[in-house]
């Protein structure tokens, strides 16, 4: 006949602190969920910025407005910034315009509020400054007018909010369905694996194991996106 002796002190001891361990990991977690945000948003920042600047190359006619002239897809010609904030209620990415700085061929003056004005398709009145005549091409031909000319749609109809539909494009179906794969982000969330790997360590030191292995996991995720 087997006899097997239970040490019940120990086993309730050992429990409890995988108890512990467990809830320390969940506080650990929360404890570096702000590195974590930070780290993807500058992760997905990095993307973002390139994903545009290819969508800009493949279709320029879509995207020329937010690159300085004839430099469509340029990441050192942008005129685009991507934020992003991190805060208690989590991740959020916002834009903003640039100025330009460069010179249109035919121009003398860089076109203020470039990005800003033809994204929104917002009207602006041309008039001439240096000469009583006001010269400029339409239809391919050369047309002089003294009086003010009112362009209602600077970029076009392609272009009026191409900028907003590709940054929407982008978080509704590539950070999904693309980036959190690839990054292995998707993954690793899957299976904590270091919590398995430590929680012989959490039966002796229970919270304080829990709340460190946490920590450790959550961030090093978020590490891998800033890759």
């Amino acid at each position: 006949m087997i006899s097997v002796k239970l040490n019940q002190s120990k086993f309730i001891s050992d429990m409890n602190n995988v108890v512990q361990y467990s809830l320390g990991f969940l506080d650990g977690i929360k404890k570096g969920k702000r590195v974590f945000l930070g780290n993807l948003g500058e992760g997905a920042k990095k993307i973002l910025e390139a994903f545009i600047d290819a969508n800009a190359r493949s279709n320029p006619q879509m995207l020329h407005h937010v690159y300085e002239w004839s430099r469509v897809g340029s990441p050192d010609a942008r005129l685009f910034d991507i934020n992003y904030t991190v805060s208690n209620l989590g991740l959020s990415f916002s834009s903003s315009f640039r100025q330009s700085n460069s010179i249109k061929q035919g121009s003398s003056v860089p076109f203020y509020n470039k990005a800003k004005i033809m994204e929104e398709g917002i009207p602006v009145v041309i008039t001439p400054k240096r000469s009583t005549v006001l010269a400029f091409e339409q239809n391919g031909e050369t047309v002089f007018t003294k009086s003010p000319v009112e362009v209602l749609n600077p970029g076009g109809a392609q272009v009026q909010g191409s900028f907003e539909r590709t940054v929407d494009l982008f978080f509704s179906r590539y950070f999904t369905q693309a980036f959190l794969r690839t990054s292995g982000v998707a993954e690793y969330f899957k299976n904590p694996v270091l919590y398995k790997r430590n929680l012989q360590k959490g039966k002796s030191g229970g919270r304080q194991v829990g709340i460190s292995t946490g920590y450790s996991w959550i961030t090093n995720v978020g590490a891998r996106t800033n890759g």
